[in-house]
């Protein structure tokens, strides 16, 4: 059986360029980072967005929530969980959780929905047209707590 490896997390320091007037991190911001964590988290399990749009699947966003409960500045650095809770072989859901890499400090939480296409933009179960893949997704939503 294939071996299931806990994810790390991602680390992000925070740019100049993604603060607002008020000095803190703009809200869109921590949208963009949970997109960086999730190619990164599918990536560690060996799924990255290059290989799976090479082989013509397409994974675009269906939802995000976001919930923002302290600020970002300049020069922090952030670690970004991500846990996958939903998987159905077409439809995939992610929890996100920023947390300040100094302290452990709950900056941001949310989730985000995305399903599986083709190039013609039809849904697409990964268990019939990439079982490999299916079989990482599986496993790691067994192994969540």
């Amino acid at each position: 059986m294939e071996e299931h490896h806990t994810y790390p997390g991602y680390v992000h320091k925070v740019q100049y360029y993604e603060t607002d007037q008020m000095g803190c991190v703009h809200h869109s911001n921590y949208i963009r980072w949970f997109e960086e964590a999730r190619t990164d988290y599918l990536a560690f399990i060996g799924m990255d967005y290059k290989g799976m749009e090479d082989a013509g699947i397409l994974s675009p966003v269906l939802t995000v929530q976001v919930e923002y409960r302290s600020m970002c500045r300049y020069g922090d650095s952030v670690d970004i969980q991500v846990k996958m809770t939903k998987y159905n072989g077409i439809r995939i859901c992610l929890e996100y959780q920023i947390l300040d890499k100094a302290d452990g400090t709950l900056r941001c939480c949310g989730e985000s929905s995305h399903c599986f296409l083709n190039r013609d933009g039809k849904p697409v179960s990964l268990k019939k047209v990439h079982p490999e893949w299916d079989k990482k997704l599986r496993l790691e939503i067994n192994t969540e707590e």
